[in-house]
């Protein structure tokens, strides 16, 4: 998986994944692989849609660092490719957000504990769209964050998830990106 955060980043630049979603400007601090049952994923690597049906955990490789246990982060799904990377007017796609999320050790999948705001909704590739890009982010919160109730990361329904941007959402709530990782996938049909 993530050997270093210069192999973290060259994969997010060759798959475009920055600037399509994540600032030039991003630095690594935390590193991270998705595991789905039977299967660890990450740097852009493609998987079987059918691996991705369940809710993914997210394992910690390194970087969570001293004083992490106090810390709270965010963790985001987005499909930046919706409905294909060619034609991507409903990108970017919220296909998850979990807020209250505490780091574990390294090498242990990260504990969500709070219910997710956007509860988490598999890759769907239209079929003929060629390969989409999940992208997991991970944001460290403020003190004392939480998203409001009437906000749109609360509304699940499908047309409700396109269309949204994880950098003016990071933005609007004073979220730090630390972490990311992404993989491809595609229809089966």
């Amino acid at each position: 998986m993530a050997e270093n955060v210069s192999t973290l980043l060259n994969a997010l630049k060759h798959d475009q994944v920055i600037p399509d979603v994540i600032p030039k400007s991003f630095a690594p601090s935390v590193l991270f692989s998705i595991v789905y049952p039977g299967v660890e994923t990450g740097l852009g690597k493609e998987i079987l849609r059918n691996h991705t049906l369940p809710e993914p955990t997210i394992k910690l490789l390194s970087g969570a660092g001293e004083g992490a246990g106090d810390k709270s982060f965010t963790l985001v799904l987005t499909d930046p490719d919706a409905p294909s990377r060619a034609d991507p007017k409903f990108g970017e796609w919220r296909h998850w957000v979990v807020t209250g999320v505490k780091l574990s050790e390294a090498n242990e999948n990260v504990k969500l504990t709070s219910a997710a705001a956007t509860p988490y909704e598999p890759p769907a590739p239209p079929a003929g769209t060629g390969l989409h890009r999940y992208v997991f982010l991970l944001f460290e919160e403020p003190v004392s964050f939480s998203i409001p109730k009437g906000a749109i990361e609360h509304v699940a329904a499908l047309k409700d998830r396109r269309s949204w941007n994880a950098q003016a959402f990071a933005e609007k709530y004073g979220l730090k990106l630390v972490g990311a990782n992404f993989f491809v996938t595609q229809s089966q049909v």
